[in-house]
């Protein structure tokens, strides 16, 4: 059977440079965690915040967990002393949120905006008029304890390759675009999380640089 170590190891070599790899971790175990941990993986996924408070506080400090899932408001003060990375940010009021809490901790928290570009009304995530507003110089400066640095988006879950690439494709359009905004402030917008286990492939030749992947190495969740 292939190991955790050895399937990291396929990831690793089958990612361009500039692909960053987040392994998903939820519902998986502390020891499973380590296992890819000492394999030298240092980026873990979670999408339940209580889950992810839990094994942090148990596992080594310099592992950067990734908060990937739909975030509700009154679970951020739990996350905010140590999260790295929010990839879902999808409402006005979650920012002002994140914000707060990070401001609390004496901290500013990386994070992404969610964009809705899949088919599915299931998904979560701004559209581009809503996303014009936020990326406003004067509308991100009220934010001074967030980092925005990209975009993160799903498309539809469907074997229909052709139409989750034009979706990732729309995304990268999008990302390109709103770079512009960035480009005389002191923001980094340098992070386009797509594609998962399933897609990857395809978000990789897209353009991604960022992707979110867990059964393709931790195997099947329980």
């Amino acid at each position: 059977m292939t190991s955790i170590s050895q399937r990291l190891l396929v990831f690793n070599n089958f990612l361009p440079q500039g692909v960053q790899l987040i392994a998903v971790s939820k519902t998986k175990s502390e020891s499973e965690i380590l296992q890819a941990y000492e394999a030298g993986h240092r980026a873990f996924g979670e999408n339940k915040a209580q889950e992810m408070t839990e094994k942090w506080e148990h596992l080594p400090k310099d592992i950067e967990w990734h908060m990937i899932g739909h975030l509700q408001r009154n679970k951020v003060k739990s996350i905010a002393p140590y999260v790295h990375f929010v990839h879902a940010v999808d409402s006005e009021r979650l920012l002002q949120e994140l914000n707060k809490q990070a401001e609390a901790n004496h901290r500013k928290i990386n994070c992404l905006l969610q964009v809705h570009i899949a088919e599915e009304e299931t998904k979560f995530g701004f559209d581009e008029k809503e996303l014009a507003v936020i990326l406003n110089s004067e509308f991100r400066h009220e934010y001074s304890h967030l980092k925005f640095r990209g975009l993160m988006g799903m498309a539809t879950y469907t074997d229909n390759s052709t139409q989750v690439r034009k979706e990732f494709k729309s995304l990268k359009n999008l990302f390109d675009r709103c770079k512009i905004h960035f480009t005389e402030s002191g923001d980094h917008w340098d992070t386009l999380s797509m594609g998962m286990s399933g897609d990857f492939a395809i978000a990789v030749e897209e353009g991604s640089t960022m992707i979110r992947v867990g059964s393709a190495i931790f195997g099947e969740r329980n």
